[in-house]
């Protein structure tokens, strides 16, 4: 059965809604209320050739907020070489799951997308004398679904490949967490030069780094990193802590189970499907961990030290 996520589902904003956490001050705790920027998978699917010879492909997946899916689709298109001019457009739709598109009787070339859709593929369909490079295709589907499950877009895929999880007994003191930020700063020596690198570090129990990497993809440091430990057969991590210099997202925590990691925490906001994934494979979350102030998503007895914040008029 899978771990309810409490979230609401009254978006307020577009790409955003609301979920419960706790508030952490110094060495006390209260219950909040914590915006997320929404996170889901979206397929771009491509349509091209000569009428009677039509053929669709898949050739991304990209774990995206909902909203404008015609413009990242079309952008993706344009930016990756796959085709040379907006005008190769005929059409961009939401596909139905018969794998047909939506008709909505736009007779614009690319159709405005409401971020309330519910669907999370979209096809682009080019005019019929537009030639396209099979070759550029194939490269670009195994770039951008080179970063592992996240390619296969969906939880019930992590949950089919996730290495067995034993249960999480990792535990680190608040004390020890409010210090890590500034250990990885200070050992970020390219960061330090260019301030323009994502770190990703490894921290046993008791504050001691086991690892950092840099890289200008956020992505690419947390593989960096893993594959590290991964070659030396230090895996799976289950008594870490992995610190990450920006947001938690999707593709992170999935990283993350899949080396075992017991615990993350980020300086930077969690996205929803984050915190889908700490909830349901039980790995230990803290966002905006700056300062002295951190939110728990996940796993709020994993931290010693803490207390709850007496209510005031209590």
């Amino acid at each position: 059965m899978d771990k309810a996520l409490k979230l609401n589902t009254v978006q307020e904003k577009p790409g955003i809604l609301r979920s419960e956490a706790e508030r952490v001050t110094g060495f006390a705790f209260e219950a909040a209320m914590e915006t997320l920027a929404i996170e889901e998978p979206l397929e771009i699917q491509l349509g091209y050739g000569a009428q009677g010879e039509r053929a669709v492909k898949s050739i991304s997946v990209t774990m995206r907020t909902p909203g404008n899916d015609g413009e990242l689709a079309a952008g993706f298109l344009i930016n990756e070489g796959v085709i040379r001019d907006a005008d190769d457009i005929d059409r961009i739709a939401h596909a139905k799951f018969d794998g047909s598109t939506i008709q909505d009787g736009d007779d614009s070339n690319v159709i405005s997308f409401s971020h309330r859709s519910r669907n999370n593929v979209v096809r682009v369909e080019l005019f019929a004398d537009v030639s396209v490079s099979l070759a550029n295709l194939q490269r670009n589907f195994y770039t951008t679904s080179s970063c592992g499950i996240c390619g296969k877009a969906s939880l019930l895929a992590l949950r089919t490949v996730c290495p067995p999880r034993q249960p999480n007994i990792f535990t680190m003191s608040t004390k020890v967490l409010y210090e890590l930020p500034a250990r990885m700063r200070e050992a970020q020596s390219v960061f330090n030069r260019t301030g323009g690198l994502h770190g990703a570090a490894l921290f046993h129990s008791d504050g001691e780094m086991l690892g950092l990497r840099e890289d200008v993809g956020r992505h690419n440091a947390v593989d960096k990193l893993l594959g590290r430990e991964f070659l030396a057969h230090r895996a799976p991590l289950r008594d870490t802590l992995l610190l990450l210099s920006g947001r938690a997202s999707f593709e992170l925590l999935q990283k993350a189970v899949m080396g075992g990691i017991s615990m993350v925490a980020s300086v930077g906001a969690p996205s929803s499907l984050a915190v889908q994934v700490a909830r349901e494979f039980d790995v230990a979350l803290v966002g905006f961990l700056r300062g002295e102030h951190f939110n728990v998503y996940h796993g709020l007895q994993h931290l010693t030290g803490l207390k709850a914040q007496k209510q005031s008029g209590a």
